[in-house]
């Protein structure tokens, strides 16, 4: 876990990370939300629908923006404010996303920090574009 205070951070710094959507993954967020909707938890819908696979669910994939935030950029100081989320294309289980975020905006007195998100697939195809906002508690 990175440790940034808001004083290490610049515009243009850049981390990221990498996971791998598993049906167990999916299973559990199933248990937590209830989402039943057959094109998350039903192959033969979603495909007649014309998708490969279940479809994985898009907040399943943003959840990734907090591990970014919390555990990557700035990590354990961040305070997460809000987040715009534009889902680009579905992501399947077995995709393997590489999460990235780039600072965008820091204000050093308002301990304030605008993180340009980008979730892309294995096959370098962008699934999520978004806007991580956060305040940094370092003091």
């Amino acid at each position: 876990m990175n440790e940034y205070k808001i004083s290490d951070i610049s515009i243009g710094m850049k981390e990221s990370f990498s996971v791998i959507i598993s049906e167990e993954m999916m299973q559990k967020f199933y248990d937590i939300t209830s989402d039943e909707n057959p094109l998350h938890v039903n192959e033969t819908f979603a495909r007649e629908r014309g998708f490969d696979n279940k479809v994985v669910y898009g907040m399943l994939t943003a959840s990734m923006i907090s591990t970014l935030g919390g555990c990557y950029l700035p990590g354990k100081y961040c305070l997460i404010q809000g987040v715009e989320i534009k889902f680009v294309k579905p992501v399947f289980v077995g995709d393997v996303l590489e999460v990235s975020g780039e600072a965008a905006k820091v204000d050093y007195d308002l301990r304030y920090l605008e993180i340009k998100v980008t979730i892309k697939n294995q096959k370098g195809e962008k699934m999520l574009k978004g806007i991580l906002k956060a305040g940094v508690i370092d003091a």
